[in-house]
């Protein structure tokens, strides 16, 4: 087989990658090569002046190594990511190329390099593992337009450079940098919880791929071969390690068959298969693959295709893996205890461990979505995230102790930390077993009034809460998780076997099932993004399945025929006004006549009701009592649309309070109408599932609470040690203060009464 021709683009890719890795095989200590990098980059592509920017400590980028402007600069010029254009391109993950620099809005030239005789300006961002770690800049002082070509061939470097940046030899660097700057390590770090505990063992750093060095295949059906045998090995184990691993959530969970669609997806290996046919090493076609994805939706602020990445990039790096012949994910450590410490993980990488030995897991990237966080919680395993930094931080053997409850994660703990950690492990194994107690006892308090608990469901392993914690029912079905986990839109059969499985293990208990929900941060991959700038009160919800009238009824006709002889409950979300509510509860009624004149088995009885998440429909609460069968406050909608505060924003955290006077009056209101008008009310948000919060809603009259498995035992253990008279008469009283939050009176309350407040 003769070579084929190569373009000017790869040939001058190649000759630049050439003189990068006889560069990077001198002798030479790092900086002197970074230097030397620069030098040749702007020499190879005509440029006037180059630099390269490095993240130190994850908020700067500092000038690293320069050529072509007037003097040494190196070490004295630094400023935030996304500051100024540099970190604009550090910031958006995105190259940039500018013909005349001066009319960017975020120009500001900088007089140390004389930056306003530069004319044109081309900026790409060095990434590893989706994080930016440097910038790499050339300027023109002539006009000078940059071609997709001259983009193209800088990426490519920007790969290898990457991993130059990233090496221990310069890690070692900045940290002697960071020691002469006075700055020290830290023993103690603060990050997001993602799933409640405390655990404490032997760190296991979950190690990355190994990265792409050789970008261009000399054989392209050799390439090919092993591609196609990479992932069907690949599959082949995800398939095992599916179907045969238990670990207590059951085999077919609905987000690890989500992921193992997405290892099989044809268009995505077919990208990879046309990216080797275009001269690419099978490596670096998958990693092109992910890049291109990455390019098109990292700018997205949709929380779900954002997760869709992650898991994208988890498969990658696994092929990756099977492409090597490399496919561990950690050094090995002779501990029964251990705390995994990731950058980013999938959930299929968690499985790569034994679960029963994990006492914690930190990843550096995570989200309270993200599917691994999802599995771990199910597991029982707590989970701190964002942290920056720690990755690296963390060495493989050092002994860790994590506090999921509030977020921190000690390194090399002191005794009386070790010591603090063992006692709250001790505590909550002591808890768990007298919560367990707790199934056969009924949900009353000291005084004989019942309070309904129920539970929340959405993905499959939710169900097993049922017998666990012998609730009442469940309070919220999401119907949008099959939707969303499914890779294309579930026809009424499919749908029917969802919510029929659904029913059939609820025995003879209320289920009360939410229809579609989807839009904000809940997209389905089958839908288009439609790119608007405040989803959470955009295009969503029952917004979309109205104007969709097709899906809402295939939905209807589904809940229609799974309930058939029994007691239907559906509510719709996001309802804004009356004429929204009449509109959807008209379509199920038709639905249902529908049915009935085709002679299928209907329900023997069907209830409508509404979620009450939206402000506006307050106004008009009276009217709708009287049409609706029952109503269910979502209290997270409602509290970010009450105080206009996006309840994602980290920010805005702790500014606003449920437990307040204004929002506690709001949820005051609500009980008042509904009992008056003799409809049944409950409550399943957040609110519900978290026991002070719970007790306050008890206090203003609520008697149906619905809230997540995980929650039940630590709620149905309040109840049971209040008194109603009393509480009401409390939560009375303090609806009079304007104090920002009351959670610190409530506190003391419970404390002082006896009421259990775990």
């Amino acid at each position: 087989m003769g070579k084929s021709m190569k373009s000017p683009v790869v040939n001058k890719a190649m000759e630049l990658l050439r003189q990068l890795r006889q560069i990077t095989e001198g002798q030479d200590d790092v900086t002197a090569k970074l230097n030397k990098i620069i030098m040749m980059i702007v020499q190879q592509t005509d440029a006037d002046a180059g630099a390269c920017y490095l993240v130190v400590d994850d908020c700067y980028l500092e000038l690293f190594a320069a050529y072509g402007y007037p003097e040494d600069l190196s070490h004295k010029i630094s400023f935030r990511i996304g500051q100024g254009i540099i970190g604009i391109v550090a910031q958006n993950q995105c190259s940039l190329a500018l013909s005349d620099v001066s009319k960017h809005p975020a120009y500001s030239p900088m007089p140390e390099i004389k930056e306003d005789e530069y004319r044109t300006f081309i900026g790409v961002p060095l990434i590893r593992w989706n994080r930016t770690i440097g910038v790499i800049a050339l300027q023109n002082k002539k006009k000078h337009t940059y071609s997709p070509a001259d983009k193209e061939i800088l990426e490519t470097i920007s790969m290898v450079l990457s991993e130059i940046v990233a090496s221990d030899e310069m890690s070692a660097y900045k940290e002697s940098l960071i020691r002469e700057r006075g700055q020290t390590g830290r023993e103690r770090y603060k990050g997001l919880s993602l799933s409640k505990g405390y655990g404490m063992g032997c760190a296991v750093v979950h190690r990355r791929r190994q990265a792409v060095t050789k970008l261009f295949a000399d054989d392209k059906e050799k390439e090919l071969r092993k591609l196609e045998n990479a992932h069907k090995k690949m599959n082949a184990d995800l398939d095992e390690k599916f179907n045969t691993t238990k670990i207590g959530i059951g085999e077919h969970v609905d987000i690890l068959d989500a992921y193992r669609m997405f290892a099989q997806d044809k268009g995505w290996y077919k990208k990879i298969a046309d990216n080797v046919q275009s001269g690419l090493t099978a490596e670096a076609a998958a990693e092109r693959a992910y890049e291109d994805m990455w390019n098109r939706l990292s700018g997205t602020n949709d929380a779900y295709l954002k997760e869709r990445l992650h898991d994208l990039r988890d498969i990658t790096d696994r092929l990756l893996g099977y492409l090597s012949g490399d496919n561990k994910t950690s050094a090995s450590v002779d501990s029964d205890d251990i705390i995994v410490v990731a950058m980013s993980m999938g959930p299929a990488d968690l499985m790569d461990y034994d679960y029963k030995k994990i006492r914690g897991l930190i990843i550096e990237d995570g989200t309270p979505t993200m599917h691994v966080a999802i599995v771990a919680k199910a597991l029982g395993i707590p989970v701190v995230a964002k942290i920056k930094g720690i990755f690296n931080d963390i060495k493989t053997g050092e002994l860790l102790a994590i506090d999921g409850n509030e977020g921190y994660v000690y390194n090399k703990p002191s005794v009386q930390i070790q010591e603090k950690i063992k006692a709250k492990i001790a505590e909550k194994e002591k808890l768990q077993a007298k919560l367990a107690e707790l199934r056969k006892l009924p949900s009353k308090t000291k005084d004989g009034t019942k309070i309904n608990l129920f539970i929340n469901v959405g993905l499959l392993f939710d169900l097993d809460y049922i017998e666990t914690t012998n609730c009442e029912g469940i309070g919220l079905y999401r119907t949008e998780i099959p939707f969303m986990s499914s890779d294309q839109m579930p026809d009424v059969n499919k749908q029917m076997e969802y919510y029929k499985e659904l029913m059939d293990r609820s025995g003879n208990k209320k289920v009360v099932f939410r229809s579609l929900d989807v839009g904000s941060d809940k997209l389905l991959p089958y839908w288009s993004n439609a790119g608007e700038d405040n989803p959470a009160i955009g295009w969503r919800s029952i917004r979309i399945t109205l104007d969709r009238r097709a899906i809402l009824r295939k939905q209807m006709r589904a809940f229609l025929r799974a309930a058939a002889g029994k007691e239907l409950n559906v509510m719709f979300p996001m309802i804004a006004n009356y004429a929204e509510f009449i509109e959807a509860k008209e379509t199920l009624l038709l639905e249902l006549e529908k049915e009935k004149r085709r002679g299928s088995p209907t329900p023997k009885k069907v209830n409508v009701g509404l979620m009450i998440e939206v402000p506006s429909v307050i106004f008009q609460l009276d009217a709708i009592l009287k049409q609706a069968d029952f109503i269910s406050i979502g209290t997270n909608d409602l509290a970010q649309f009450i105080f206009a505060s996006d309840r994602g924003n980290p920010r805005l955290t702790e500014r606003y309070d449920v437990l307040s006077a204004p929002f506690l009056k709001v949820m005051q209101e609500i009980i008042t109408k509904a009992t008056k008008a003799g409809v049944y009310c409950s409550v399943c948000g957040e609110m519900a599932g978290n026991p002070i919060e719970a007790l306050a809603l008890i206090g203003l009259g609520y008697r149906n609470l619905s809230m997540s498995g995980s929650a039940f035992g630590k709620v149905k253990s309040m109840v049971r040690s209040l008194n109603i008279v009393d509480i009401e008469d409390y939560v009375k009283t303090l609806m009079k203060s304007n104090k920002k939050t009351l959670r610190p009176q409530l506190i003391s309350y419970a404390n002082d009464h006896g009421i259990e407040i775990y």
